[in-house]
């Protein structure tokens, strides 16, 4: 019988604060065709010639307001996850980094030296986005093919629709949820509509009424509907008046058209109409990191706050809760029970 294991991949981070290192690892995430979706040579003219000469800095500096003595947030909770997840299974755990290290080929090599033939591959993102999972698998793929053609690997899809995560998203907001917020806020990270559009099998969506329409074959693939399911999944979990919630899009780069309302622009204007007291969280993150401490956690209670609000609660994400690390276990022993039926 093939040995079996667990392959839990993430985004990934610098190897330090040193720009430099921000430097390598912008390099290789916005020059990731699925990451900005130009043709390759204005890709590379654009991050290349241009964000890499700028951004590096910047974003070195936001990395060391987040950074711990254990090194990346990202990288030291995923550690976490794999850990309590290997207590709770009898296969090998490992993990791997979509960019930089360590890097999926390295987590799938640790598990070939553990004897381990078949892996199921667990993408940490609970919607669907051509820069997430879409990249993760199209990269395990790439990296089986040329080094590891003897293997299997067995995928984890989205789960934003799946019950036991609603669940404990569900509960892991109401613990932390303030008893008296105005408004609770849905940041989720931004995509170009572009994108939307890519993905889109049926080549119909509008962004508008395509994402509440039932039974739309372009939902397994629609990053903007399963946000919106998830928000509407969870508020009806915890009993929320929909006038209560709102959903924003975050982390949008450059000048195209990102996918709207704007985090920031909403974090702006919301003191002035009224929401003094807010809550926020981040769904498409499992796993708090850059996007969420320095971004949300951080530059969003500045902007909430000099736009007229008075209470910022941040929200954290599910991280190494373990009630998350017995969701990852069920969605794992799905896929590693598919190996047995073959």
């Amino acid at each position: 019988m093939n040995m079996k294991g667990i392959l839990l991949v993430n985004l990934g981070s610098p190897r330090s604060t040193s720009v430099p290192d921000v430097r390598e690892y912008l390099d290789e995430f916005l020059m990731d065709e699925k990451v900005i979706d130009y043709r390759w040579f204005f890709r590379a003219l654009l991050v290349q010639g241009i964000i890499l000469n700028t951004r590096p800095a910047k974003s070195a500096e936001a990395y060391k307001t987040v950074w711990t003595d254990e090194g990346s947030p990202l990288i030291v909770i995923t550690q976490k996850i794999q850990k309590k997840l290997q207590k709770l299974v009898d296969v090998p755990v490992e993990i791997g980094m979509r960019y930089a290290q360590p890097s999926i080929e390295e987590g799938i090599q640790k598990l070939v030296n553990q004897g381990v033939s078949d892996i199921v591959l667990f993408p940490l993102y609970p919607q669907y986005a051509m820069s997430t999972t879409e990249t993760v698998i199209e990269k395990a793929e790439e990296v089986r093919k040329k080094k590891f053609p003897g293997i299997k690997i067995n995928y984890v899809q989205p789960f934003y629709n799946r019950e036991i995560y609603i669940d404990c998203l569900a509960e892991s907001i109401r613990e932390k949820l303030p008893e008296n917020f105005d408004a609770l806020q849905f940041s989720y990270h931004g995509v170009p509509e572009r994108h939307i559009f890519k993905t889109d099998p049926t080549n119909t969506c509008n962004l508008n009424d395509c994402c509440t329409r039932e039974n739309n074959p372009s939902h397994q693939f629609c990053y903007r509907h399963q946000c919106f399911n998830v928000t509407n999944s969870v508020i009806k979990k915890l009993g929320l008046p929909k006038e209560k919630v709102m959903v924003t899009f975050q982390s949008r780069l450059g000048k195209d058209k990102w996918m709207e309302p704007y985090t920031d622009e909403t974090l702006e204007t919301i003191g002035k109409k009224g929401v003094k007291n807010l809550a926020i969280v981040c769904p498409a993150f499992v796993s708090d990191c850059l996007e969420t401490l320095e971004e949300i956690s951080v530059e969003g209670k500045h902007q909430f706050e000099h736009g007229g609000g008075e209470n910022f609660h941040y929200i954290p994400c599910l991280n190494d809760e373990d009630r998350w690390i017995e969701v990852v276990k069920t969605l794992c022993e799905e896929k590693l029970n598919e190996f047995y039926l073959v």
